[in-house]
């Protein structure tokens, strides 16, 4: 599965308001969907698209 980094709007989604990633439970994904989304928001930061911490 790929999930892309440049979708800012799904990864705000898959985030919750301190922007820590939501989990599995949360979210419904399988276990290699989660870990697409989760090195996709970590891409997502190094390259200063999302914040690393919330309001």
């Amino acid at each position: 599965m790929y999930v892309d980094y440049k979708d800012v709007e799904l990864l705000k989604k898959l985030v919750n308001r301190h922007s820590r990633i939501v989990g599995r439970r949360k979210t419904g994904c399988t276990a290699v969907s989660q870990h697409a989304v989760s090195d996709s928001i970590k891409r997502a930061r190094f390259m200063a698209l999302l914040p690393y911490v919330g309001d």
